[in-house]
Parts: structure tokens; sequence; C-alpha cells
């Protein structure tokens, strides 16, 4: 059970990135909106470092049964032990952080777009022909 839930959140992230970078070719402001609301309020910093735990968390799981298997371990086990960090900073910090840097990154957009097709498609791909 707690492997197809990896496995569906893993998917899901999979997804998520292939929507992003669609995304920010069909609709940059929303893109724009989307990524300038991260650390806006303890809320969605808290929603935000629970979401990469259970990604995190999946892909540590998930990653035997995925080619790249070594690839996919590493970046679960990133993702967990920065987001364990982040959990100990105030969530303000986040949020001068996301308005200092999210209006700098906001200029690379179309490399975002770009790098989140390619992630998102790698993640599915590495997922629909692992090994188990």
């Amino acid at each position: 059970m707690i492997d197809m839930l990896a496995a569906a959140a893993v998917v899901l992230f999979g997804l998520y990135l292939l929507g992003l970078g669609l995304t920010v070719f069909l609709r940059r402001a929303v893109v724009a909106r989307f990524l300038l609301a991260h650390g806006r309020s303890a809320s969605a910093h808290y929603l935000e470092l629970t979401l990469r735990l259970v990604i995190g968390g999946a892909f540590v799981l998930r990653a035997p049964s995925m080619l790249f298997a070594e690839v996919f371990t590493v970046f679960g086990w990133v993702l967990l032990v920065t987001t364990a960090g982040l959990f100990t900073v105030p969530w303000q910090w986040h949020r001068r952080f996301a308005q200092r840097s999210v209006p700098q990154a906001l200029r690379y957009l179309t490399l975002l777009g770009i790098a989140s097709l390619a992630l998102g498609s790698f993640v599915l791909f590495a997922t629909a022909h692992g090994g188990t």
C-alpha cells in the first residue's frame, strides 16, 4: 500500500513538472504569480515543506524500482534533509528569500519551462521503465 502511494506521489510530481513547464509557455503570468506566492505566508511555507517531505520520501521509497535508482535516491534524500533544515528557520526568512530571489529567477522563465518539461519527462520515463 505504501509503495503504491509513493509511486502515485512520484508520478504526480512528474506530472506537476510537466504541467509547470507547459504553463510557462502557455500562461507565463500564471506561473509568475504562482512562484511569487512561495513563502508568502506561514501556511504556504508549511504546505510547501510538507509537500517536499512527501515527495522526498516517495522518491527514497520508489527509487529502487526506477531507472537511475541512485540518482533518484540522492534526490529524495536531498529533499528530505534540506526540508528538515528549512523546518528549523522562521517562515519569514523564506518569505524574504523568495521576495529577493524569485523576481530574479523569473528572468529565466523560459529556461525554467524547458527544465521542468525535461525533468518531468525524465521522472515519468524512469518510473515507467523501472525494474519492478
